[in-house]
């Protein structure tokens, strides 16, 4: 029988999108749908599953299984759907105030113990279906409703936790790199274990260019690098550009001058199990250094849901019941008249 190949309006849903005109949303939704019908898993063997807050209304928009459920609890309820249903493909959607704030110790936990979910934090650093208060990833000084003079705090990275967690998996995007995008969804899918894709999107009602000085077009080449397994890591708009060793640090420089040639050019290696070098790409800031984008760390490490089916399965094995019933009347027994 040949194999079904799916279209992306294969995992569209008919409602009407609601998200304001010029979010960052429209465009993740948009390759999203791209990106599964690349990786060709039916809608019926997938469940998208979500917090509350602006992202966490993209299961409305999906043709799959879908839960919207409570704030903060997505990795919660995503993990206990995929243990369940170890066989389903399961797409965990939170926002930063959602995943970070009082969803951050399911985040946390939910990469600690490597549960199969393809988990997507969209990062637009602001509050937005509430109107505009500061996230747990503003900036100090950030300026909100919620703090008219300024944050006092500092804000979480989100790469910082997912490796403070032993993540296996971390990828990174902008709303407006499509291509990008799509490519580190389907390496999240294929990955097996927690993959966390930080997507850096707009909201242009209550955070407008928040993410510009990476994302606009004239600042992309010389503020940001395509992380590509196997390859050298260049950048620059003339590609001139790359990240080389310096001491137990990283440094950019061009290609060419002060004797650097492309040989001390690092070449990328997102399978190696040197987590302190991947959480130093993770940690570029866009400014000192380019901003790291794609796939950042892949490696392999026993996966939660997996490691309960195969424990579930040889006790079931050394067990003389295999049913609750059975169970119950095992041991002792006696009859009431």
């Amino acid at each position: 029988m040949e194999e079904k190949k799916y279209q992306p309006s294969d995992y569209k849903s008919d409602q009407y999108v609601r998200w304001c005109p010029g979010c960052g949303d429209h465009a993740i939704l948009n390759v999203l749908h791209k990106a599964m019908a690349e990786l060709g898993v039916a809608p019926e063997r997938t469940a998208v599953i979500s917090g509350i807050g602006c992202s966490s209304r993209l299961p409305y928009y999906m043709n799959t299984y879908g839960f919207h459920t409570i704030h903060g609890r997505a990795a919660a309820i995503a993990t206990g759907f995929k243990v369940a249903n170890p066989e389903m493909t399961v797409w965990q959607i939170s926002g930063d105030g959602d995943g970070l704030a009082i969803g951050g110790n399911h985040f946390i936990h939910a990469v600690r113990r490597n549960v199969d979910l393809n988990m997507l934090l969209l990062n637009n650093r602001i509050y937005g279906l509430t109107k505009g208060q500061y996230s747990p990833t503003s900036a100090r000084g950030f300026v909100s409703k919620s703090s008219p003079y300024g944050t006092t705090e500092d804000p979480f990275i989100p790469a910082e936790l997912v490796f403070g967690a032993r993540g296996t998996f971390f990828a990174r995007s902008l709303d407006v790199e499509l291509k990008i995008s799509q490519e580190v969804m389907v390496a999240a899918a294929r990955h097996h274990g927690a993959s966390v894709v930080e997507l850096l999107q707009n909201c242009v009602i209550f955070n407008q260019g928040i993410h510009s000085y990476v994302s606009a077009k004239e600042n992309r080449p010389d503020h940001t690098i395509h992380l590509r397994h196997g390859e050298k890591m260049i950048f620059g708009a003339d590609g001139n550009k790359g990240i080389v060793q310096d001491g137990f640090g990283l440094k950019a420089v061009t290609i060419g001058e002060d004797g650097y040639t492309i040989d001390d050019v690092l070449t990328h290696d997102a399978h190696c199990s040197n987590n302190f070098l991947h959480q130093q790409l993770a940690m570029m800031d866009g400014v000192t250094m380019p901003l790291a984008l794609g796939v950042i760390r892949d490696v392999d490490a026993p996966v939660y849901d997996r490691e309960v089916a195969a424990q579930t399965e040889t006790v079931k094995a050394s067990k003389p019941y295999s049913t609750l019933r059975d169970m119950i009347l095992a041991g002792e027994t006696w009859t009431v008249k």
